[in-house]
This record gives C-alpha cells, structure tokens and sequence, in this order.
C-alpha cells in the first residue's frame, strides 16, 4: 500500500485474532508495529509489546507514558481490543459495565491518551474495529451490538474532531470471520462446526467465510495513503452477508 512504509503503528488486542493478522499485515508493508494487549505475543520478534488492561485508565495513562519515551509520534492506532459476551435483556449490571468499560470506555480512553501522539505525526489515522453487529439486529446479542453501534457513532465524531489535526477516522465492520474465537465459541457449546460453517457460507453472496488476513487488507488500505481522502466511514467487510 502507498505510503505505509515506515510508520508507526499501534494495535490494541494484537496478540491474536484478528489483531495478529493485523499486525502481520503491517509488518509485512514494512511499518513499525506497536501491541498494546493483557495478552503477550509470542509469533513474532518484530514487534514492541506493552502489558495493559484497557479497562483501567491508570495503566493506560502509564503504558502511553513507556510509548512516549520511545516515540515521538504514531502514525496509525489501530482500536482492536474488545470483549464478548452472549446476552440480550437478560444481561445484568456487571455484564453491561465489562462489555462498556472495554468496549466503549477503554477504546476512547487509549484514544484519548494517544491523541497527541497522533496529532505529532501530522497525518494520522484511527481505525476502529467495530462489527457488522453495529449495524444490524441480532437475537440475544443486544448487549454486544450496542457496544459495537457505539463504536461507529465515536467514529463519526471524531472524525469530524480530530479533521482539523489532519487525523482522519474510520470504522471497519467484519462480518462472520473464521478464527481463534470462532473456534472456541463452538468448542464451548459442543456445536457441530461442520455443519455451522456449511450454513453460513450458504448465506454468503461470495459464497465462503472471511480470514482475519480479509480483515487486515482492508485495515492496510485505510491506513494508507491510498485512502487519504476517506473519513468517517463504515468498511463492511462481510463477504455481502448484510446486502441480502
């Protein structure tokens, strides 16, 4: 991609997942990969890890201090981290304020505690990883959607905030996407993933299920000068499931 060479560029939830197809993306356009996660990462010596929990300020407050002492500037923060939990009305105070305090609040918190950083690089880009949750109903998944319809409304705002800093902001919606995750959800519940997988690439216009690595092109582009001209706008990466 045009322009990613080089950059600095910090992944929340990098260590796997999503985020580490992500990360090896980035790493493969040659920049400067940086993983914020309560999770080490153990695939890759090309990366700088720092240890927090997103959902308290005082470590995120510290572990932007550690960064600051190492650079000057970032280029691209990459908002990946989040939680899940199954649950809709029945959800209880407790399941709101862990799904919330990372989902939303931990998210704006390391924004806003890296903001001057971005605002240093003069030309910065936040991607937020939301859902294609955030923009459809699901049965039993309320308290999930809400979290991820939050997401895409913090994207809009900011990038309407931020624009004068030259920093532009996007929200990417996966879709169904085969992974870690994925796997241990079926696992858990003892499912039949043969006959899971069959159903859901029957519902998908491409006709199969996305990678993590679809994910992580479409964070590239975004990240790159190729979309210097794109703020504020929802990248549904979904293989057309919520076209139909």
């Amino acid at each position: 991609m045009r322009g990613l060479a080089n950059k600095v560029c910090v992944v929340t939830g990098g260590s796997n997942g999503i985020g580490k197809a992500i990360c090896t993306r980035l790493i493969e356009e040659k920049c400067k990969v940086i993983i914020i996660d309560v999770k080490s990462p153990n695939w890759t010596p090309q990366i700088k890890y720092y240890k927090c929990d997103l959902s308290h300020e005082e470590e995120i407050i510290s572990t932007i201090q550690k960064i600051t002492k190492d650079y000057n500037s970032i280029d691209v923060l990459v908002n990946n981290a989040a939680i899940f939990i199954m649950k809709g009305i029945d959800a209880s105070e407790e399941d709101w304020k862990k799904m919330n305090q990372i989902n939303i609040i931990g998210l704006s918190l390391i924004t806003k505690h890296l903001l001057p950083l971005l605002i240093n690089c003069k030309k910065g880009s936040i991607i937020n990883i939301s859902s294609i949750s955030g923009i459809i109903g699901q049965g039993n998944f309320a308290i999930y959607n809400a979290t991820k319809f939050a997401v895409r409304g913090l994207t809009k705002c900011w990038a309407i905030d931020f624009g004068k800093y030259q920093i532009r902001v996007n929200s990417i919606l996966p879709g169904y996407i085969e992974s870690e995750s994925s796997h241990s959800y079926i696992e858990e519940r003892d499912l039949d993933e043969t006959m899971i997988n069959r159903k859901l690439k029957a519902q998908h216009p491409i006709g199969r299920i996305g990678t993590p690595e679809d994910v992580a092109g479409v964070v590239a582009f975004v990240a790159s000068e190729d979309a210097s001209f794109i703020t504020g706008a929802d990248m549904v990466v979904d293989g057309g499931f919520t076209i139909q």
